[in-house]
């Protein structure tokens, strides 16, 4: 599927060079789902290995949807999984131009809640380096890097860079930065999902030690 999609994803791309055409297959090389077996009370952990182009891939299909009109999604089986919520992706999305006022250390703040990880040494996608009155942060769903330069509470520049070679490719006006992952969910509902996840252990522990099933319930509860 994803040899067939790929040629039909290349000759798409001939067929409409205007267009945004883009890309989405399942990231795995590999999958080994997680599993429990209580006669033994055996846990095997899940084992995965990701295609990092096609991770970029994704993202950048799903970043073409929420910017343009004019998008051709090649696609395998793997697009109708539940990838979250659109509702939330757009609403992570983070919007800079040139003489905003804003300080560096809330874009940090604001690209760690998108999922992007700080990393002065290894600057691959989704990661971000800071250094002095410079951000540089390298789109999960792009080839090229951004460089965000502040002066004060005040962003000087924005640059299009070679993520290797650090080169300004291109001089911006303005920016928008998608989130690292798909999986976006703000903070309330976070909270709002772990009390119920509480209240639901605390009535499974209950059922398990009533049935006398207390290596099982210990498991649970550690």
């Amino acid at each position: 599927n994803k040899t067939l999609a790929a040629q039909l994803y290349s000759e798409f791309r001939e067929f409409f060079p205007h267009n945004a055409v883009e890309y989405f297959v399942s990231y795995y090389d590999y999958y080994q789902p997680e599993a429990y077996i209580p006669q033994t009370d055996l846990y095997i952990e899940k084992d995965s290995s990701v295609n990092d182009r096609l991770d970029r891939l994704r993202l950048a299909a799903t970043a073409a949807l929420s910017m343009r009109k004019d998008v051709i999604i090649v696609a395998s089986v793997s697009c109708i999984y539940n990838i979250g919520s659109p509702e939330d992706y757009q609403n992570f999305l983070l919007y800079l131009e040139k003489g905003q006022a804003i300080d560096r250390d809330s874009v940090l703040r604001r690209l760690v809640e998108m999922q992007y990880e700080r990393d002065d040494i290894n600057f691959v996608r989704g990661k971000i380096r800071a250094r002095g009155d410079v951000l540089e942060v390298f789109p999960a769903y792009r080839q090229d890097a951004l460089r965000i330069e502040f002066f004060g509470d005040e962003i000087e520049r924005i640059s299009q860079i070679d993520p290797i070679s650090g080169n300004i490719l291109e001089d911006l006006q303005r920016i928008g930065i998608y989130p690292a992952k798909h999986f976006m969910i703000s903070r309330p509902q976070i909270e709002k999902a772990i009390e119920v996840i509480k209240a639901e252990l605390e009535q499974r522990l209950k059922e398990l030690n009533k049935a006398g099933k207390l290596v099982e319930a210990h498991r649970l509860e550690t």
